[in-house]
């Protein structure tokens, strides 16, 4: 299999025959086998029957000019796109898995030029860049910016787009990394973390959306943030916490611990020499230093049992081998 294009939606009835007949149109002249992989998220609008319908018809011609094929999966209920683009690579068999969206947004003369990007052997992973959007400058094209300049200042990848949908991939990319929960906006960063270094960009067109709405709204970028500070975070520490809570907790406490030094050594002074001096408890800053040490011992704490619950997980030497000799 050459291509595996993979495909999430959600109540998108009325864009898939386009899409469908669109991409057939784009690869078939290109001679490459390819495979449709449609994940329904819980659609109610009747789209899991035009999947199951298109898939037969496409069998049935598997002797005629077309070299395609649609899969489906269908979920039970609505479990967002990282699930779906989950179960979507899992399943996936082409030697280039290209994700892109149902709602036509996306356009399909974009995947022979993604195919070859990644064929060349040059790049791991094309990220599309919607360079002109077609969307509203406040609803999604400023917040968009925003937060794209964020997610380069984190992770250290250069893209100017890295929510696009319209991405392509080499096999062994997508077979190695795991997307879950809201992880599908950060999957290059899932790459990079995983050895996969080499990636590229390409300007691609955005087009207007002809059918339906959007299923996003401006809360996906709070989340998006959110996502992006535990994704940073669980990769710098998830295998070593107590660099992070170990260090920080010592630093508060020995901050904590210098307070309440300097607080008595005062008062030992004062009262040898005879001066005033105010109760150490009458002192609000031996309140804050009690507090630091109560956190800091709390901290170093954490990091401690995230030490133990490390070196417990399974997954503690899961390591990527890209070769062998023998």
């Amino acid at each position: 299999m050459d291509i595996s294009i993979v495909i999430a939606l959600y109540n998108e009835r009325e864009s898939l025959p386009e899409l469908l007949d669109r991409i057939d149109a784009v690869l078939t002249p290109l001679s490459l086998r390819y495979e449709v992989i449609l994940i329904d998220d819980g659609s109610q609008d009747g789209s899991w029957s035009f999947i199951a319908e298109r898939a037969e018809q496409m069998k049935q011609e598997e002797q005629t000019a077309s070299l395609g094929r649609i899969r489906g999966i269908r979920f039970r209920r609505n479990y967002g796109k990282s699930a779906a683009l989950f179960c979507g690579f899992e399943a996936a068999k082409g030697d280039v898995v290209i994700t892109m969206d149902a709602d036509l947004q996306d356009s399909p003369d974009e995947l022979p030029e993604l195919y070859q990007m990644i064929q060349s052997g040059k790049y791991d992973l094309v990220s599309g860049w919607k360079k002109r959007r077609h969307d509203g400058v406040l609803s999604k094209n400023l917040p968009s910016k925003l937060y794209n300049a964020t997610a380069r200042m984190v992770t250290g990848i250069k893209l100017h787009d890295m929510n696009c949908g319209l991405k392509a991939y080499r096999k062994e990319v997508i077979k190695s990394i795991e997307v879950y929960g809201e992880m599908h906006r950060y999957i290059p960063y899932l790459a990079k973390t995983a050895g996969f270094g080499r990636i590229g960009e390409k300007v691609v067109q955005h087009q207007a959306r002809k059918f339906g709405k959007s299923k996003f709204g401006i809360s996906r970028f709070v989340n998006g943030y959110l996502d992006l500070l535990s994704l940073w975070f669980l990769s710098t520490f998830g295998k070593k916490p107590m660099h992070f809570f170990g260090l920080f907790g010592s630093l508060t406490f020995l901050g904590g611990f210098a307070c309440t030094v300097t607080i008595i050594v005062k008062k030992l002074i004062a009262q040898s020499q005879g001066l005033f001096f105010r109760a150490v408890t009458d002192q609000p800053l031996f309140y804050l230093a009690l507090v630091a040490l109560i956190v800091g011992m709390l901290l170093f704490l954490a990091g401690f049992l995230g030490e133990l619950i490390s070196r417990n997980s399974p997954e503690r030497n899961k390591y990527l081998v890209d070769k062998r000799i023998e």
